[in-house]
């Protein structure tokens, strides 16, 4: 299966939440698509279906394909603290996410864009893989050839949120990532415990 890369509101519709970021489509009709969408009378899910909703918005909310989705769980699941709280940890430390998180692009699927087309560096160093992972340390920067490109201007200008993981400086254009983030730190409305059960089964 390919990345999905169709209608943004439909897939936020059928989680009830934007999870893409600000959809004024969204808000017009914020019940799932289709067309019982609107009905009041929904089965109730089986905990199996919940379990797999939670997985797969959080897939969505990443862009993240479910065989490397499966990898960073068996990762977390192998690793020393709270499986779920890694998980999340592992996604938000990739750098796709952390260029998006630093403002350098508008949204995550941006930000992979930017990245395979070689606009960001690690350390000084060009690197075009967005599942990269960042360590505590890490400096991420826009190539000194891509400082003026309208679209990260534009990006960086709009954005206004501000992470404790993370520091940026607009002038250089780059930032640090300053730690991996807590699970109090991270914004997404995802519950990671669902997944781990998931799994588990």
């Amino acid at each position: 299966m390919a990345r999905y890369t169709g209608p943004k509101t439909k897939i936020a519709r059928k989680f009830g939440e934007a999870i893409f970021g600000d959809d004024k489509s969204f808000e017009k009709r914020n019940y799932p698509p289709g067309q019982h969408g609107n009905s009041r009378r929904r089965g109730k899910k089986s905990e199996y279906a919940i379990q797999l909703m939670e997985k797969q918005k959080a897939k969505y909310t990443y862009g993240i394909l479910e065989r490397q989705f499966r990898n960073i769980y068996k990762k977390a699941n192998s690793s020393k603290g709270v499986t779920g709280e890694v998980l999340l940890q592992l996604c938000e430390s990739r750098l796709d996410n952390v260029v998006y998180r630093m403002g350098i692009a508008p949204s995550r699927r941006a930000a992979r864009q930017l990245v395979s087309h070689r606009h960001v560096t690690v350390n000084g160093n060009i690197v075009n893989i967005s599942s990269y992972q960042l360590k505590a340390g890490d400096v991420v920067g826009v190539r000194e050839k891509s400082k003026s490109l309208e679209a990260i201007e534009n990006s960086l200008a709009a954005n206004s949120s501000v992470y404790e993981w993370i520091t940026w400086n607009n002038e250089k254009k780059e930032g640090t990532f300053v730690a991996v983030p807590e699970r109090i730190q991270i914004p997404e409305n995802i519950k990671e415990q669902l997944i781990v059960e998931l799994y588990s089964k």
